[in-house]
């Protein structure tokens, strides 16, 4: 598949790394040829450095032949204007363009048929401060995402080092949540994946993923010991996109402050929030957090964009008695710094985004993907259909051949969550839930859920 990315910073850099491990022809346009460099060095992929919503450079980016367009420039407006350019002179490909404004996202006219045509609009912000939300709601995991539009969660667990599950197996764990519905589809140990069967033993430290449905999460984590007391005290470190979003979304049921270092963005935030108390100062400063009683705060989220004053601030925030602290990193490779710092859960935006953007590109009907474990890992919701020679619709779950490294999590049929056994038969427009330890063994489950022939 030929795909061509606009804009090659953090996002787009990510996307690139993701795509180009997978046999992609790629193509990525930026106008720092310094930058574009670096990724020619990591990757195998080709660049040209230019304005990415210019028709030259499109066409010397090879948009004729191009399969699918990212557009992921830091410019709303270049991104948009790329998608408008493409439609009108060239003959169209798939269009995904990030959108960061609210005042845009708050008029989805403006995109589709009749407006910008963009067939996939993405907001990161959104996407990152509806994974925080969810954190937030549950305590106790250190990820959570939705599959089948909210009926199935995927979350996942840190194994503490006197906790119940520790030395436990998964077929004791399969009696104690007493629910064919509930599946362990994935342990990580020191970040490599162990198989799952029934007799493989859980460790202090590892993270496990559970698959449960919606109603049924609550009832696991109570289970599991991993049940914690709700967060209604938050301080916010940081009043950008992200933490006037998180604001507006918890000001209602939450006591929020936010600290901006920005005195005009510190003003502007104030303004349009109605209950969110903003502070005009430093996140790393150790009398402003005493001064705010950090100690009886329930939730530090340090989300600035810059990953050092998160890690910062987010640690000093934890030393001074904050219950939970929550860091964002837009560099991955920081979160080796984590250990030690007493930081509870480290928040990936390029590997939340990277989701949304994985399932308009998948090669089998997808549709949700949810990027794991660095970008290693990934869950995905797969449609059955009797189409191809590998369709799984009509056979029964022991024989379907996946490798070793796929674990079915959930079966949803008929917007119904039912139970899966070895017996069970794949119908049409079953959607399932599978957990893939490694991103090279995805392959697998698009060869397996092709979507029907138009």
């Amino acid at each position: 598949m030929k795909i061509l990315i606009l804009g090659a910073g953090v996002t787009g850099s990510a996307v690139a790394a993701a795509l180009a491990s997978e046999e992609n022809d790629i193509m990525v346009v930026d106008f720092k040829p310094l930058v574009l460099d670096a990724l020619k060095e990591r990757f195998d992929i080709a660049t040209v450095a230019g304005n990415a919503a210019h028709p030259s450079v499109l066409e010397q980016a090879g948009i004729h032949d191009t399969d699918i367009v990212i557009a992921v420039t830091d410019s709303d407006e270049t991104n948009m204007l790329a998608c408008l350019i493409i439609n009108a002179l060239y003959k169209r490909p798939k269009t995904i363009a990030r959108v960061r404004a609210i005042d845009y996202l708050k008029h989805p006219e403006l995109f589709g048929f009749e407006g910008i045509p963009i067939d996939h609009v993405i907001s990161p912000e959104m996407i990152v401060m509806e994974a925080i939300r969810n954190l937030i709601d549950f305590p106790g995991v250190l990820h959570i995402s939705d599959f089948a539009d909210g009926l199935v969660r995927l979350f996942s667990v840190k194994v503490g080092a006197n906790g119940f599950l520790i030395d436990k197996k998964i077929k004791d764990l399969k009696e104690r949540l007493a629910d064919g519905k509930i599946r362990v589809v994935a342990i990580f140990r020191q970040g490599q994946p162990l198989a799952v069967n029934g007799h493989a033993v859980i460790k202090s430290g590892d993270e496990i993923f559970i698959v449960a449905p919606r109603k049924e999460v609550q009832r696991v984590l109570q289970s599991l010991n991993k049940l914690e007391a709700p967060i209604k005290r938050i301080i916010i470190a940081g009043g950008g996109h992200i933490g006037k979003r998180l604001g507006l979304a918890l000001e209602n049921d939450h006591q929020v402050k936010i600290i901006e270092k920005d005195p005009r963005r510190a003003k502007k935030i104030a303004n349009e929030l109605h209950k969110t108390v903003v502070l005009k100062g430093d996140c790393a400063d150790e009398t402003l957090l005493l001064d705010e009683s950090i100690d009886s705060a329930d939730l530090f989220c340090a989300i600035t964009d810059n990953d050092g004053v998160n890690i910062i601030s987010a640690a000093l925030a934890k030393s001074l008695g904050a219950r939970k602290t929550i860091c964002l990193l837009n560099h991955i490779s920081y979160s080796k710094l984590l250990p030690g710092t007493g930081i509870d859960v480290a928040v990936l935006p390029n590997q939340e985004t990277l989701g949304s953007i994985l399932k308009h590109v998948r090669k089998g009907d997808v549709a949700q993907v949810s990027s794991l474990c660095g970008g290693t890992a990934e869950a995905i919701e797969a449609i059955a259909h009797a189409s191809g020679t590998f369709s799984v619709v009509g056979k029964r779950v022991d024989a379907i051949h996946f490798p070793s490294g796929i674990v079915l999590g959930a079966l949803i049929r008929k917007q119904e969550v039912i139970e899966i056994h070895h017996d069970t038969i794949f119908e049409e427009n079953d959607h399932v839930v599978m957990f893939a330890m490694e991103k090279k063994l995805v392959i697998n489950i698009e060869k397996n859920f092709q979507p029907l022939q138009k």
